[in-house]
């Protein structure tokens, strides 16, 4: 056959596989512990909306918009008071979710595509006959293994839940309403029912079955939370998975292809290296790592350290999050470190979005690399989470921005389009984190 015709006929070939089953990562993986990461806004998404409606580099920029809001939510859990509880689904919640992973819930088990969130403690999700949700919704009825949680429990206490009738034959149920961006809120009922994660199953686990929603930024089948609280996934699932999990964020640009989330130390990569995970009182749930520093090329940037250091009180450092899109820093640092980046690269800038560092991708290739430096690990970013390119594909920009001025942020948080393509590994019990490349694709 000619190498040419043949070549038409492979291509045919994919085109025609990949019509019948364009998204084969969504199926179960075949560790009993490991979860298939998609994003949003793919084409393997099983959304109908929200899709890419222009190029990529849009998209980025459409979901960035909502980080200043991101920055103010996780700036208000860090400035409240100490607490030995969590929220369930505190107010406020601003991001609607980058990546999702594949759910299941109930007797029998009822799939939903869940946003993943590493600054929220608990899961959500709307529940059958719920006013104003998406079409998809886990339905109690149906399932043996529902209870509802009452509102004299510890469970409900920990979840803010509405007082508790004071008069009465019973206590009642576990009741809350909680505000979800600026026009979002829902009402939702305290529940328990048993959690598949891929071949793994959480009895008796502790959700939000949601009733009514009033606006549009609740996340369309819900929220599982991976954050450190009391009802989180490693808190809910006991010993199971030694509270170890790590995942690995595919590419925005990679459409067709998942990461993964790993629950467990099993599986875990065997080179890895660690910094230590610290901890906050003041929002234990957080994930805050020790930044000390940042070098753009072999330019260690000036940077002063009490812009970086860890600080209880007032809630500052860095934290690593999966909900924010590009890494903030709070404005002297970012300021220090735009700066050192534009003399290692030729101008003349401009703006794009939230991007304040673009220039003529004809001038990509003298573009420094960025180091992140933490306790004990050093992180080369590779160059596609250092710059993001605009949609005609004419500039580049540094995909990091300024913390907002209006939000009085002390916080630096290492976002998701950094952590494309980098295993993240959560070791709770031994209060690390682990860091190390790997394609997630």
């Amino acid at each position: 056959m000619d190498s040419t015709i043949f070549a038409i006929f492979f291509i045919a070939f994919l085109a025609t596989t990949r019509a019948f089953d364009p998204c084969p990562t969504l199926k179960p993986k075949s560790d009993a512990s490991d979860l298939s990461i998609i994003h949003i806004y793919g084409k393997c998404s099983p959304f109908d909306s929200p899709k890419p409606t222009s190029s990529w580099a849009t998209t980025v920029l459409n979901m960035a918009a909502k980080d200043p809001q991101r920055l103010s939510y996780l700036s208000s859990l860090v400035a409240s008071k100490p607490v030995t509880s969590v929220p369930i689904a505190p107010g406020q919640v601003i991001n609607i979710g980058n990546y999702v992973a594949r759910v299941k819930i109930g007797t029998p088990p009822q799939l939903m595509f869940m946003v993943l969130d590493t600054s929220a403690d608990t899961a959500w999700l709307p529940c059958n006959g719920c006013t104003g949700c998406s079409s998809t919704t886990f339905s109690p009825n149906t399932s043996s293994s529902y209870l509802t949680v009452d509102c004299a429990t510890s469970e409900c206490v920990q979840a803010h839940g509405l007082s508790c009738p004071t008069v009465g034959p019973t206590l009642g149920n576990c009741l809350f309403n909680q505000s979800y961006g600026g026009d979002s809120s829902f009402s939702a009922m305290l529940s328990r029912d048993n959690l598949q994660l891929a071949n793994d199953t959480i009895p008796s686990y502790v959700f939000g079955c949601i009733g009514s929603v009033s606006g549009k930024s609740i996340p369309p089948q819900g929220l599982l939370g991976l954050g450190r609280g009391s009802l989180s996934v490693l808190s809910q699932s006991g010993s199971l998975y030694s509270g170890v999990f790590s995942y690995c964020l595919p590419s925005f640009r990679s459409y067709y292809f998942s990461g993964s989330l790993r629950l467990g130390p099993n599986g875990q990569p065997k080179t890895i290296k660690y910094t230590p995970l610290l901890n906050n009182p003041r929002r234990p749930s957080l994930y805050y790592v020790n930044l000390t520093g940042i070098s753009v090329g072999r330019v260690k940037v000036p940077i002063a350290q009490e812009l970086l250091d860890f600080n209880p009180t007032t809630g500052g450092g860095t934290i690593i999050d999966s909900g924010t899109v590009i890494t903030r820093f709070v404005p002297d640092a970012y300021n220090a470190i735009k700066e050192a980046f534009r003399n290692q690269t030729q101008g003349p800038f401009s703006s794009l979005g939230a991007f304040d560092t673009c220039f003529s991708v004809t001038h990509e290739e003298v573009a420094p690399k960025m180091t992140l430096h933490f306790s004990g690990l050093d992180i080369v970013l590779p160059m596609e989470n250092t710059l993001i390119h605009s949609s005609a594909g004419s500039l580049a920009c540094l995909a990091m921005a300024s913390a907002p001025n209006n939000v009085n942020s002390v916080l630096n948080v290492i976002a998701n389009l950094q952590q494309q393509n980098l295993r993240i590994l959560f070791d709770t019990a031994n209060s690390r984190v682990g860091i190390a490349r790997e394609i997630c694709n």
